[in-house]
């Protein structure tokens, strides 16, 4: 099944979106749920009052903002987009067919290594210029092409670690 067939289904289907979970699709077209804890809302909400704080004029901040990836719709937890970016997203795209240029996504202890590492790869080769993580502890970790940063080069005053 086509991804984005899948996605238009998910976003139509009441009893998906009446559900407490983080909800994806995978390269299979397969439903992907997620639960959340508390905790993971908060670090959300905190990333992104701090990418209102810290991140660059020009641009905008979203959570739980639905890309469609080569790998199905993946929503990462946090995003900023350029306005350059964002004017390409259609008004009534389902999922954004445009890449942002950071994502983050809030880790749990359920999540996999693999599992993150596959994502980061997926949105870095699909055009994010960075990937930031947050771990359980609110210890934030900075991805580019090159691999592990010390600190983001597109915020570079947003903090290591979530207080």
């Amino acid at each position: 099944m086509e991804t984005a067939t899948a996605w238009h289904r998910v976003l139509n289907d009441p009893q998906l979106r009446a559900l407490p979970y983080k909800v994806e699709t995978n390269e299979h077209g397969q439903i992907v749920l997620s639960p959340h804890t508390p905790q993971h809302g908060l670090r959300q909400s905190r990333i992104s009052d701090l990418l209102r704080d810290h991140a660059p004029q020009g641009g905008a901040r979203a959570v739980e903002f639905a890309v469609d990836t080569a790998k199905g719709v993946k929503v990462p937890a946090v995003i900023w987009i350029a306005e350059d970016r964002l004017a390409r997203i259609p008004d009534d795209a389902e999922a954004s067919p445009v890449v942002p240029d950071l994502v983050v996504e809030v880790l749990s202890e359920s999540n996999t290594e693999s599992e993150i590492a596959e994502k980061r790869r997926l949105y870095l080769d699909e055009g994010a210029q960075e990937v930031w993580t947050c771990g359980p502890d609110g210890r934030m970790t900075f991805y580019d092409e090159e691999g592990e940063r010390k600190a983001s080069a597109l915020v570079p005053s947003f903090p290591n670690t979530l207080n």
